[in-house]
């Protein structure tokens, strides 16, 4: 019952803020247990079709011409050290943030994106971060990072609640993982960044080893004997 007044209440949502209080109660029931792991995936899925379909139909009124923004603008987005963007977004992406079979599907900077969601959503249950955080994180841009959540939502993978303020800067949004699939392989994984990961010393290297007693119990030596056996250079892991 409880999944079905849900779904009655999601066909007749008119505004985002509904949806987005609807989706709030879905994860509601799932934690105490009112609806089942199919079910609210399902009704996550539902959500996200319902506010497509609303978010089409709202006209956004411009402002009018010779009117500045209330807000500041937006400053541009200038890594400070392009290389180290790059190596950054390639080692998170490498670091496997999905399943193969989904990771597929996107690209290696959407991926590193995923990569800092992931994270987030491990640490903390939900990603409350901004956009530009994710970017500067995922060494992307911002229209990067909108890319990523926008397709991997397309996908039913993850739920997007927005938090919009009338007359103020909008809060963060809310994004949510319900793929069973990949919650199940995060908590597989490691639970370091790779980048701490490779900061730190990698074990390897070269040790003199002692050699072998080759005194007898008379006391005479084996090289003595004939025995050229000399110390050998071998691989020690510790250093």
């Amino acid at each position: 019952m409880f999944a079905e007044r849900l779904s009655a209440a999601i066909d007749g949502a008119r505004t985002l803020s509904r949806l987005d209080r609807l989706s709030h109660i879905i994860w509601q029931g799932y934690a105490a247990g009112a609806v089942s792991d199919d079910g609210a995936q399902s009704l996550a899925e539902q959500l996200s079709a319902r506010k497509s379909n609303v978010r089409g139909t709202i006209k956004p009124i411009g402002i009018p011409p010779g009117r500045q923004s209330i807000f500041p603008v937006r400053k541009a987005q200038i890594p400070t050290d392009r290389r180290a963007s790059i190596s950054r977004r390639r080692a998170l992406a490498a670091s496997g943030p999905l399943p193969p079979r989904l990771a597929a599907r996107f690209t290696i900077g959407q991926l590193a994106v995923l990569r800092v969601l992931g994270d987030e959503v491990r640490d903390r249950g939900a990603c409350l971060i901004t956009i530009a955080e994710i970017a500067a994180r995922a060494g992307v841009s911002r229209s990067m990072v909108q890319s990523a959540i926008r397709q991997a939502a397309s996908l039913g993978l993850v739920t997007v609640q927005e938090r919009r303020r009338r007359g103020e800067r909008n809060l963060p949004n809310v994004v949510r993982i319900v793929s069973r699939e990949w919650v199940a392989w995060i908590k597989r994984g490691p639970k370091s960044s790779p980048l701490s990961l490779r900061a730190q010393p990698q074990p390897g290297g070269f040790k003199f080893s002692n050699p072998t007693d080759t005194t007898n119990k008379k006391g005479s030596s084996n090289l003595e004997k004939g025995d050229r056996s000399r110390p050998k250079w071998t691989w020690d892991r510790t250093n």
